[in-house]
């Protein structure tokens, strides 16, 4: 690493108090603020939250780009992008005259939310850190999980103390004052040296090679399949798990006491998977994961006390996925490629993300919670068969790692 470049400890505590903000204004955003936006403006409740889906799909809409412009430029400039991009969306909301310009705003806020979360970050640590980024992107999801702790309580004292367009307001100041200062303490080059990439794989004839780009392709496949189920699932569930605990005959305040345990949950397994992770390969991660999320759901089908159970085991399965998102790919396919791996990746799953929800809902109305669980199960179990596919398809690296 060059002298003049600063810890990967520094660069990390930077970008994570960049990230707590960038999540806690955008993915948690209407957690809090769309109900007084609701109560002052007369704005239906489903668009006001339906701006958050806008943003993913916007930021999934153009992550491939992002991917190719991390590939290229770096992470710097892409992250302090962000920062200006969620000023400016931030800005655009606080200030909308009607519901119109509050969905254009959102679009705004969804380009920073491509070029600033995580998918973003982890490639710029990848193209940065090189294989030595696992650790690096662990701990950025250490910061991320406590983006609701955070910003849920200040965003309700601005609320209250100011009304929610004036938080929208200082949100933005914060964006360009705090964010983007420790946005740029990201390096702008590399430091790993990426020849030794190039030289990784060794040199095939021409049938082997195209057996072995045909093999790659449908890893890729497979692992875009893992995460796309995994954040839809996820986002489901995030959305509507008051309801889900409520249709097993809790009352709302235990629902609300048990729905508590989700985030530490995340926080708990991620610190686990920092603290041994180096030890194994990321695979084992994403497999922890789906099994994790696929016991948790089918726990949740039965009445408490199990419930707690079910929370705590779902929420660390979907904690440590966020880690194999940005792990797995880059111990697969090596740091040369991963920016633009990852920025191809994340397309589906950020759409899925953004459309889960309303499905969700659909789900709900139609069938009931009962219903919409099971069908969850299901597709928890889909992806433990396709993570068990991928790990039999890859075997041979991973017991090589």
């Amino acid at each position: 690493m060059s002298a003049q470049q600063p810890s990967p400890r520094v660069v990390i505590t930077a970008l994570g108090f960049a990230q707590i903000l960038a999540w806690g204004t955008s993915f948690y955003f209407p957690a809090v603020l769309a109900a007084p936006i609701v109560a002052d403006t007369g704005w239906s409740l489903a668009w006001v939250v339906g701006g958050t889906s806008i943003g993913l799909l916007v930021a999934g809409l153009i992550s491939p780009q992002v991917g190719r412009l991390v590939h290229d430029k770096g992470g710097r400039p892409v992250l302090a992008a962000s920062s200006l991009l969620f000023a400016a969306g931030l800005a655009g909301i606080g200030l909308a005259p009607s519901l119109p310009f509050y969905l254009i705003a959102w679009v705004v806020l969804g380009a920073g939310m491509g070029c600033g979360l995580y998918d973003a970050a982890f490639a710029a640590l990848g193209r940065l850190y090189g294989y030595g980024a696992r650790g690096p992107i662990t701990n950025l999801t250490l910061f991320g999980g406590f983006a609701s702790t955070v910003c849920w309580p200040l965003s309700a004292f601005l609320a209250n103390t100011f009304g929610w367009r004036e938080a929208c307001l200082v949100y933005a100041a914060m964006h360009l004052v705090v964010a983007l200062p420790l946005q740029l303490v990201m390096p702008a080059g590399r430091a790993h040296d990426i020849s030794r990439d190039a030289d990784d794989a060794p040199a095939k004839s021409e049938p082997s090679e195209t057996r072995a780009l045909a093999h790659e392709r449908l890893v890729l496949v497979l692992l875009a399949l893992v995460m796309t189920i995994a954040a839809a699932i996820g986002s489901i569930v995030v959305v509507h798990l008051l309801i889900f605990l409520q249709a097993r005959g809790v009352e709302l305040a235990m629902a609300v006491t048990f729905g508590t345990l989700f985030g530490p949950a995340q926080v708990g397994a991620r610190v686990l998977e920092r603290l041994f992770g180096q030890h194994y390969h990321p695979i084992w991660t994403m497999i922890a994961s789906c099994a994790l999320m696929f016991v948790g759901l089918l726990l949740l089908m039965i009445s408490s006390p199990i419930l707690a159970v079910a929370i705590l085991l779902y929420g660390a399965g979907y904690g440590i996925s966020w880690i194999a998102r940005g792990t797995l790919p880059l111990a697969l396919f090596g740091p040369q490629r991963f920016p633009i791996l990852i920025g191809r990746l994340a397309f589906p799953s950020l759409i899925a993300q953004a459309l889960s929800p309303a499905l969700g809902a659909l789900l709900l109305e139609h069938y009931g919670a009962d219903a919409t669980i099971a069908v969850l199960s299901l597709f928890a179990a889909v992806n433990v068969v396709l993570i068990g596919l991928l790990w039999r398809m890859c075997r041979d690296r991973v017991s090589s790692q």
